[in-house]
């Protein structure tokens, strides 16, 4: 009997459709991806969420996001619900090493790391990017600190280069065992940061340096690609290895819209809209499957409508596992390619961007067939006659509206049913007994929050609150921070330099302003307490007693004035 098949997993952050040579882009230099393409099995007409979090939830889970507790990226609405089987969960259980490196987004703290969703080994940057406030301090794409299975770890190089790295590293340890190895770049997710010898080459060939850049890490990427490839070779492992390439959603920087969001400028295969968009280039994105054991190696596209909900019972299904008592919202499309003659029957699938607090029904939504796109319950598209989404037939089409709108209505009940649950994040659990919680997290009713690292030097004027179970009864110390502990300065003080935006921190952050805090406070359930801050205190701390349960959580800053900032960290532990 052969052996069960491995999984190699590429997955980049805002790399839209058009950002691949082999998909018409005359600009971009993805040599590699390119002849990856042509060797592999290709989904044409691919769909995910239009932001990154929400990929992820369904990818990991095979569930719409938004029944996941996942439709932002910010704000506490990208946690992913403790009740959720992953996919790296079923390949533990069916006896695979599992491992993911590089950027996970579906929680920082217990039970939402990825080595609490089934992955055995782990190096990933904290919330969406590095960067972000939930990151280890000052890391900037290159040699930072990585959370190594939980423990902040240094590193020397570039960030891309690493993920492969370590995929590749946690591949030779493994490689006499089936594995499952997730590797997942930030890259080229913003701040667009590369060496110069991978941007420089499109100085004069594209409108700006943001986008010299994003070309650039996306070439870097691909290097990556082809470096793996050849080691699989050199292993004698890519016969017997499924290797998958797919990106997260619309290009981030590759196009840019103008009016109606069609493109202005930049490339993007022809498709409406970009990254966070409703219409196609915002959700469709490319796939390639390559496994020369299970014959897929031939350069054949499958248009057929699928989606990220599709892969987690698609790979299942390749590698043998059979679980009758998973329930998924997507299906296993093995059939589809393999390419066996099966009839496939049309389906409905929505995606939608729901950057908010609480989901609107019908914001910025998609409801798709393999030819009709009904977006946002109004505008209505023949994807196939029409595939840059220039001409509204709702008027000609209502019996089809009609449909759709039903269609939506019975996904709209489905996703809904949790909507006001909570997503809390555990303190006094022995499994992560000291517990840093930030404003990436906050909860409010905006969905704003200093949610990198940037905003927290220049003391965003924002606060929120946590949602938290206490998971043992005793008592807590909650120590308030403007600054975390690796920086460990005053919190009224600033730090010297120019202020500068987390999009442009390639040699630094730069400084950071004072804050003339006078009061710190602290509310966890119906326990209040206040503290006089001094000129010297680093951090202010409180006990309380409390039992266990869930409960609500928030801090502040308050200088003379009244005015206030959340504190941005706050460290908890039980005593």
């Amino acid at each position: 009997m052969p052996s069960r098949p491995n999984i190699i997993f590429i997955l980049t952050d805002d790399q839209g459709y058009g950002e691949l040579g082999c998909h018409g882009n005359t600009v971009i230099q993805t040599p590699n991806l390119d002849k990856m393409h042509a060797e592999s099995v290709r989904l044409t007409n691919y769909h995910v969420g239009p932001t990154c979090a929400p990929t992820r939830a369904g990818l990991m889970t095979g569930h719409f996001h938004n029944s996941t507790g996942v439709w932002h990226t910010i704000g506490g609405r990208s946690l992913l619900r403790q009740d959720e089987y992953s996919i790296a969960n079923a390949f533990s259980d069916a006896g695979y090493k599992t491992g993911l490196f590089g950027k996970w987004h579906l929680g920082d703290n217990y039970p939402y790391r990825p080595q609490d969703r089934g992955f055995q080994e782990t190096a990933s940057h904290g919330g969406g990017g590095i960067g972000n406030t939930p990151d280890y301090w000052g890391n900037n794409y290159n040699d930072d600190h990585y959370s190594v299975n939980g423990e902040w770890t240094p590193f020397e190089g570039y960030c891309t280069d690493i993920w492969f790295q370590e995929g590749l590293k946690f591949v030779e340890r493994h490689k006499d065992e089936p594995f499952l190895c997730f590797i997942t770049t930030n890259a080229p997710h913003g701040p667009f940061i590369v060496d110069d010898s991978y941007s420089r080459q499109y100085d004069g060939q594209v409108e700006n340096e943001d986008r010299a850049n994003f070309f650039g890490m996306i070439t870097c990427i691909d290097e990556n690609v082809g470096g793996l490839r050849k080691r699989l070779d050199e292993l004698g492992l890519t016969d017997n290895t499924i290797l998958t390439f797919m990106t997260d959603n619309g290009t981030a920087c590759g196009a840019k819209p103008g009016q109606g969001q069609f493109i202005a400028n930049g490339y993007n295969a022809g498709m409406r809209g970009i990254k966070g968009s409703e219409y196609e280039g915002g959700h469709r994105v490319p796939l390639f499957i390559h496994w020369p054991e299970g014959g897929l190696t031939e350069g054949r596209d499958v248009g057929t409508l699928t989606a990220n909900v599709d892969i987690m019972p698609t790979l299942m299904e390749l590698c043998g596992i059979a679980r009758d008592d998973l329930v998924f919202d997507g299906t296993s499309i093995a059939s589809l390619v393999r390419g066996e003659d099966v009839e496939w029957p049309d389906r409905t699938l929505v995606t939608d961007s729901q950057r908010i607090t609480d989901p609107i029904k019908w914001r910025k939504s998609a409801t798709m067939t393999q030819q009709w796109r009904l977006i946002n319950g109004e505008e209505l598209y023949d994807i196939q006659a029409d595939p840059g989404q220039e001409k509204d037939v709702t008027s000609d089409h209502p019996d089809v509206v009609e449909k759709l709108r039903a269609d939506y209505d019975s996904w709209w009940d489905k996703v809904s049913e949790q909507f006001n649950g909570t997503i809390p994040i555990p303190i006094g659990s022995p499994e992560e007994p000291s517990v840093r919680l930030n404003a990436h997290d906050w909860r409010n009713p905006e969905a704003e929050c200093a949610w990198n690292q940037s905003a927290v030097r220049a003391a965003n004027k924002c606060n929120g609150y946590w949602e938290v179970e206490v998971a043992q009864p005793g008592t807590y110390r909650f120590e308030l921070r403007r600054w975390p502990k690796e920086e460990d300065r005053p919190i009224v003080e600033g730090i010297e330099g120019e202020l500068k935006t987390n999009r442009d921190i390639k040699d630094g952050y730069g400084g950071g302003v004072a804050v003339p805090v006078k009061t710190a406070r602290l509310k966890v359930g119906n326990i209040e307490q206040e503290s006089a801050v001094t000129s010297e205190d680093k951090g202010i701390v409180f006990t309380a007693e409390l039992n266990a349960g869930e409960t609500l959580l928030q801090s502040w800053f308050i200088d003379d004035a009244g005015e206030d900032i959340g504190a941005y960290y706050v460290y908890v532990d039980l005593l």
